[in-house]
């Protein structure tokens, strides 16, 4: 496979390749505005490009989920889903469902996207939606037929059963029974490798999007000409907004509110949160973080070690409140504004989902998917969902950096509290005793 990688690297995309996905994806971006601009309604021959991109996306959705959501549940230690492990995982429940919150509020509050209606991209897309209502979602979360569920594509039973599956899992791998505690490893391992087989995927199907993008972004702008630029404009304030409140008055307000100095608190955290913003990764941010909360702010092993991996796994707060706006955008985009009920089952369905989704760059994208599905925007090719979310996919990297700073800011946040509860938070580190530069801060 890495013979494979090298010579594609060097062939004639080799410049391709080799360029960095996040330029090829706003190049494509402003390409695409460009060139549906200049070409008008013509640009519609581009859209087969479009829809290609659009059913890869849809193709990977249930394998990922379902993969990345067992193997999150089934990577939990059930001892260490106790004390500790209680409080780490309400916070971030707590958390994450204040920051869809956030993400509704600002997205109602400055309604991006509402005036601008997409329409006439698909038959009559954006009129048969469905309203489902709250009740029938709940009681829909429990599937009559799991792999009917699948087939269908219905996200919140698909997300039920994994998380369950994966529990299971987590518990027979602790069994005492040699033999169940070995077939549960085997079938853990199992889902490990689907989960790392999808994210390779993900990654190849990231390397089309500059193309997908162009060709989306190229029909939209064809038919809706320069009064395009401003919603997404708006959208990106109101996602970056939404963060800057989110931090400041949750995680400060919580970090007060358990006497732990906020304004410290921000500077100690700054060499995570940078390398969380440049890397777009909670994952690839986890080295950092550790050295952080060792060297700089004096957390005991016992509990970075756990809340970390498991913030790392289940707390998107960031990518939450993205969920949120982009919600909120689309069905304004597409003359439908969301109702109240829709607004709680995007808060459901993006706590649930953010346990599985994968800490690496793009993962809030393909979750979005799922989350718009669950309110009954669906994004088929040619639809005005799909021109919607498009839009929103061509400046994804940028907001990407911002929501996974504000999801590894909350790891930090939450292990600070849940440490300092245990009384294993090393007060010298937040009294000015110790200045020295740590090895954490000299790699940033």
């Amino acid at each position: 496979m890495g013979a494979t990688v090298e010579v594609s690297k060097n062939g004639i995309l080799g410049w391709y390749f080799q360029a960095n996905l996040l330029m090829r994806i706003l190049i494509g971006l402003a390409l695409g505005a460009l060139f549906g601009l200049a070409m008008g309604p013509k640009a519609a021959w581009v859209s087969p490009l479009g829809d290609i991109f659009v059913r890869l996306l849809k193709m990977i959705v249930m394998p990922v989920v379902i993969s990345t959501l067992v193997v999150g549940a089934g990577s939990i230690h059930p001892k260490r889903l106790g004390k500790i492990g209680g409080k780490a995982l309400i916070f971030y429940m707590l958390t994450s469902a204040v920051a869809v919150a956030v993400g509704l509020c600002f997205g109602n509050l400055f309604s991006p996207g509402k005036q601008m209606v997409i329409s006439g991209m698909a038959s009559a897309a954006g009129k048969e939606l469905t309203r489902p209502s709250l009740i029938e979602t709940l009681i829909n979360v429990v599937p009559k037929n799991p792999f009917g569920a699948i087939a269908k594509g219905q996200i919140l039973p698909v997300i039920f059963t994994s998380l369950l599956f994966g529990m299971g899992i987590a518990y027979l791998r602790e069994s005492r029974d040699r033999r169940i505690k070995d077939a549960a490893q085997m079938v853990f391992q199992f889902f490990e490798g689907c989960a790392e087989v999808m994210y390779k995927i993900v990654h190849w199907v990231l390397e089309y999007a500059p193309i997908g993008v162009f060709a989306l972004i190229a029909v939209v702008f064809g038919k809706q000409g320069a009064t395009a630029f401003g919603p997404l404009a708006k959208v990106t304030m109101t996602v970056y907004l939404a963060f800057f409140a989110h931090i400041i008055l949750v995680y400060g307000g919580a970090l007060v509110a358990f006497r732990i100095n906020f304004a410290r608190f921000l500077s100690l955290v700054r060499p995570a949160t940078i390398t969380a913003f440049v890397t777009r990764s909670s994952s690839g941010t986890l080295p950092v973080s550790m050295e952080v909360a060792k060297d700089k702010m004096g957390v005991s092993k016992g509990i970075y070690s756990f809340t970390l991996p498991l913030g790392a796994t289940i707390n998107m707060d960031g990518t939450a409140i993205y969920q949120g706006v982009c919600a909120i955008f689309a069905g304004f985009a597409i003359g439908m504004p969301l109702t109240f009920g829709q607004q709680l089952t995007v808060i459901a369905t993006a706590v649930l989902a953010s346990i599985g989704t994968a800490g690496v760059p793009g993962a809030g994208a393909i979750m979005l998917l799922m989350v718009l599905d669950s309110i009954g925007l669906k994004v088929e090719p040619g639809s005005a969902v799909a021109a919607a979310y498009a839009m929103i996919f061509g400046i994804d990297a940028l907001l990407d950096m911002g929501r996974t700073a504000c999801n590894v800011t909350g790891d930090m946040a939450v292990s600070c509290i849940v440490a300092k509860t245990e009384g294993e938070l090393d007060e010298k580190y937040w009294n000015g005793e110790l200045t020295e530069l740590k090895p954490a801060e000299e790699k940033i």
